[in-house]
């Protein structure tokens, strides 16, 4: 059940980011970004990263999404082009919607007995402790410089979003 997870998830993930790529409107292209975002968090999942899985919604496909949404809709004020809606959309989303669904329906149905004891991902740390506390020990012991870097870095890109949605009035 875990490979065939791993698999609908992953191509759901490269279908979303060929749809980030062929995409016209910005918008569109966020919202495909946040279906790879989410395919990518239940990759972690699956993979027994439940810290990452949960910073990968958190984070990427909550805050990160509505920051890029916001730069989106300051930039292209005053310059918005009426679509009709994505071409891919309507040929293979609501028929790719259905069909991934289908398959995790008939993978749970089937694996249904299994699921009580099943444990995705679980045992992947051999030294038992939890995956918090091994990325906290590392994240503020070894990598604490890189940390702070990208802190930073995360901060100027912040001001130059700003001083260029800024308008000169």
């Amino acid at each position: 059940m875990q490979l065939a997870l791993f698999l609908i998830f992953a191509v759901l993930c490269v279908l979303g980011a060929l749809n980030l790529l062929f995409q016209r409107h910005p918008i569109n292209s966020a919202l495909s970004l946040v279906v790879v975002m989410m395919s990518l968090a239940v990759i972690y999942w699956t993979l027994g990263a439940e810290f990452l899985a949960a910073a990968q919604v958190i984070v990427y496909s909550g805050a990160i999404m509505v920051l890029f949404t916001f730069v989106i809709m300051l930039l292209n004020a005053g310059e918005e082009v009426r679509t009709r809606g994505s071409r891919a959309a309507y040929l293979a989303g609501i028929p790719g919607v259905v069909g991934v669904l289908a398959l995790l329906t008939f993978i749970f149905l089937r694996e249904k007995s299994a699921l009580g004891n099943a444990v995705i991902g679980g045992g992947m740390n051999p030294n038992g402790e939890s995956n918090i506390t091994a990325i906290s020990r590392i994240l503020f012991t070894d990598l604490l410089l890189p940390f702070e870097v990208t802190s930073i870095l995360i901060l100027v890109a912040i001001l130059g979003a700003v001083v260029l949605a800024r308008k000169e009035n």
